[in-house]
């Protein structure tokens, strides 16, 4: 089955991925990837606007962060939350359902959908454990999978986590769906390095999102184009950056790696350091790594190498 990205041809050759779709009675269809590896099972956690395949799958240079982790040994598995790339649309994206009691995607859910897919893959692997990479939102749900199921995470990474604050309030979305538009997405591309610094090109850029627009089959009805995702990852960054978390950090115990670029305006050192503060019984301390030239999506920018290494060498360090 697609995994929704529509990515062109040839930035599928060589992939030895196993893809299907993740089923289970009462729960939305999840898109699952699977790249088989020797080492420890690794799972990676999307953010609130783009799934899997536009994220750690997504090649630059002939090379994406899966190919990477691959070739480091990993057994690497991803998806895509409901209402995401080729996962199924939940009932509560539907436009009828309204108000913030409604909104889908929220971190509580999500959690649960992450617990599906680690019950699958320690079932599947005989493993009893897995590690997680999360970017943005995702760390929200990841830590929160984190905190309430410790014997089966290994080791976490949070990739430009969301912390809390307390100055700032929002107001809950009341749609249930956000509509995410090339401009929306080029603007967070550009949010946080200073003025003459470019991180993407714009041609990149623009070939990253003629793929991202693909993964909404309905994206070209709407004027202009845009993808729709579900809205609770907005209301869960609402909450958190309105004084009031959506987990407590203090139940996470596994080892865990906090890593950004210096510019990243999303996850700035205040933020941080609330972060690192609540997490008080992981050991040692969680792990502050801060990379030069690099924003919110290090991942798809210039000096993403710099962030695949840190990421991996965390990974690996109980492995030397």
């Amino acid at each position: 089955m697609s995994d929704g990205s529509s990515e062109p041809e040839d930035m599928l050759v060589g992939t030895r991925d196993e893809r299907f779709l993740l089923s289970e009675i009462g729960e939305p269809g999840l898109s699952l990837r699977h790249r088989r590896g020797p080492g420890a099972s690794l799972l990676y956690v999307h953010g609130a606007t783009f799934p899997a395949a536009l994220s750690i799958h997504y090649r630059i240079d002939g090379q994406s962060w899966a190919d990477d982790l691959s070739a480091r040994g990993f057994d690497l598995w991803s998806f895509d939350f409901p209402g995401y790339g080729g996962s199924e649309r939940p009932d509560g994206m539907h436009p009828a359902a309204r108000g913030p009691d409604a909104l889908p995607g929220r971190a509580a859910g999500a959690a649960r959908q992450i617990g599906r897919i680690v019950r699958h893959i320690t079932q599947r692997t005989q493993r009893p454990r897995v590690s997680i990479i999360a970017h943005s939102w995702g760390t929200i749900p990841a830590g929160l999978f984190a905190g309430r199921h410790p014997a089966l995470v290994d080791r976490l990474v949070l990739f430009g986590p969301i912390g809390q604050r307390n100055t700032t309030v929002r107001d809950l979305p009341s749609s249930p769906v956000q509509l995410v538009g090339v401009a929306d997405q080029w603007e967070s591309f550009r949010a946080g390095p200073p003025e003459g610094e470019t991180l993407i090109s714009r041609d990149r850029f623009e070939q990253w999102a003629e793929a991202y627009l693909a993964t909404d089959p309905d994206s070209a009805t709407r004027m202009p184009p845009s993808v729709a995702v579900p809205s609770g990852p907005e209301a869960d960054l609402a909450e958190s950056w309105s004084g009031s978390y959506p987990h407590d950090p203090l139940l996470i115990r596994c080892p865990t790696l906090i890593v950004r670029g210096e510019w990243d305006s999303v996850s700035p050192d205040e933020d941080v350091a609330w972060l690192i503060a609540a997490m008080a019984q992981v050991p040692g301390g969680a792990v502050d790594v801060k990379l030069p030239r690099g924003a919110h999506r290090m991942h798809l920018e210039e000096n993403r190498q710099a962030l695949f290494d840190a990421v991996a060498s965390f990974l690996k360090e109980d492995q030397r």
